[in-house]
């Protein structure tokens, strides 16, 4: 693999990483809305999942090249459906002013990236555009996913650190906030219906 083509795959996986999705969105109104310590169990489901959907892209790719197009493509629902709930969950909650909302979980954060056909096609598009041409070894395609999950990791805690941020913004304007996070899922919701 040349150096063009190892620039090429970073770019675009920092790209695609960092835009918003469900993850990164979850993750920055889970701050906002209840702060670092009750927000960290679901910023690691998101974390683990994120690396568990990885893995399970390089075996996809690996070994089951035939059985991608039917998966992704029933996926694709099941992710627009939670996307849309997840809309639905953010555009109706509020700022925890008083410390009383339970803490997100960790298994919300984990599902949501088996549902999150993004990262799916993030990983597959990755493996098969750029490093398949040169490795087709799975300890290849795997150091790849880790990669790629490592890089995603990174933009959602960014994500996370940029609620953080905004978290007294938040509270004064959290219905605005939420309409505008809310409306960005629906646009993830329509894109992956389009596809």
């Amino acid at each position: 693999m040349d150096i063009q083509t190892i620039s090429s795959f970073i770019i675009y996986a920092i790209i695609n990483a960092f835009t918003p999705g469900p993850g990164n969105l979850l993750a920055l109104n889970t701050i906002v809305r209840v702060g670092w310590k009750k927000g960290k169990n679901l910023l690691l489901g998101i974390f683990t999942g994120y690396y568990a959907v990885q893995v399970l892209c390089a075996i996809l790719v690996y070994g089951m090249q035939r059985f991608l197009n039917p998966v992704i493509a029933i996926m694709k629902y099941v992710g627009a459906a939670y996307i849309l709930w997840l809309a639905i969950h953010i555009l109706l909650s509020k700022p925890d002013l008083n410390g009383m909302s339970s803490k997100p979980s960790f298994w919300t954060g984990f599902v949501l990236q088996f549902v999150n056909v993004k990262i799916y096609l993030f990983g597959i598009t990755a493996l098969t555009g750029y490093v398949l041409p040169f490795y087709s070894l799975f300890g290849a395609l795997l150091l790849f996913e880790i990669v790629i999950a490592t890089i995603g990791t990174i933009a959602t805690l960014t994500w996370a650190t940029l609620g953080g941020v905004f978290q007294r913004t938040y509270i004064k304007h959290y219905r605005i906030i939420n309409i505008i996070l809310a409306l960005a899922l629906l646009e993830c919701v329509v894109s992956l219906l389009l596809l």
